[in-house]
């Protein structure tokens, strides 16, 4: 999930409860690592309205704005409520000069709603999950572990098997796993169990399915780059989670992503990385 419906905005509350419970050291988020220029370089004239924003603004501010390294370690060590105003700018100023989209949405909800989080949801992920999960657990930087380097490719791809399907049938196949998988949540979200059914493992396969294109019938060129680049997307994805837990000195992490990624992120960490221990919200 990412944004849910204002009718299932509760969505997010039982896997934050879930979250609190396992007590990660550390949270990786679906954003672009500041250093991944490749992604950034399509980013800045992209899909996403507010990446875009963000890429100008940290423009800005890598000409305008005076960063200080010390500086900023020196706030981040305070409590997150003992930050003043003027103090938390300069946080989301540097993490906009870092280009690290990630910290700087953080900081700013937090700028925003205070240290107490939005009273209402806001039905987004970086909300309601992550922003809620770090500032209860006193979680200070965000780790970032998206790719985004073909999607311009993959974007391309996919309206082109889109357009092939409804040639050769294909499109009715994936109507009929979407409106299963529209159909299996019903109850779940009635009474606000939508966000641990969408983790459930039967749910989880069938967005797999969907998202990389293995229900397709009839192999088209189009298809199959899209088939590639949502494979190999979630492999970069899963070598920025694997190299920076083994790299880094905590031992308990939890990943917040799209539940169409998961299985296969799973898949390449058990695969490539079999010193971390990987396991599903509802395992």
């Amino acid at each position: 999930m990412h944004t849910v419906p204002k009718i299932v905005k509760n969505s997010y509350k039982p896997l934050l409860r879930r979250a609190i419970k396992y007590n990660p050291e550390a949270i990786y988020v679906e954003s672009p690592r500041a250093n991944d220029t490749i992604s950034w370089e399509y980013l800045k004239d992209g899909w996403s309205k507010s990446y875009k924003e963000f890429y100008r603004i940290s423009d800005s501010l890598k000409s305008n704005f005076q960063y200080s390294k010390p500086k900023l370690n020196r706030f981040l060590e305070k409590k997150l409520e003992n930050l003043s105003d003027s103090e938390l700018q300069y946080i989301i100023n540097s993490f906009g000069y870092l280009r690290d989209n990630a910290n700087y949405e953080f900081y700013k909800y937090i700028k925003k709603y205070g240290v107490e989080g939005s009273k209402k949801p806001t039905r987004h992920e970086d909300g309601d999950l992550t922003a809620k999960l770090a500032i209860e657990l006193g979680i200070k930087r965000l780790k970032s572990m998206d790719d985004q380097q073909t999607n311009k490719e993959y974007h391309t791809a996919w309206r082109g098997c889109v357009k092939d399907g409804q040639k050769n049938g294909d499109n009715e196949i994936n109507r009929k796993l979407n409106k299963k998988d529209y159909n299996s949540a019903i109850i779940p979200a009635l009474f606000r169990g939508l966000g641990m059914h969408v983790n459930k493992r039967k749910s989880l396969e069938r967005m797999h399915k969907i998202n990389s294109y293995t229900y397709i019938k009839n192999e088209t060129v189009d298809c199959s780059l899209a088939k590639r680049f949502w494979n190999e997307r979630n492999k970069r994805i899963a070598k920025n989670i694997g190299e920076q837990i083994l790299t880094n000195s905590e031992k308990k992490n939890v990943v917040i992503i799209g539940a169409g990624h998961i299985v296969g992120i799973e898949k390449e960490l058990k695969e490539n990385y079999p010193e971390i221990k990987v396991k599903l919200i509802n395992e």
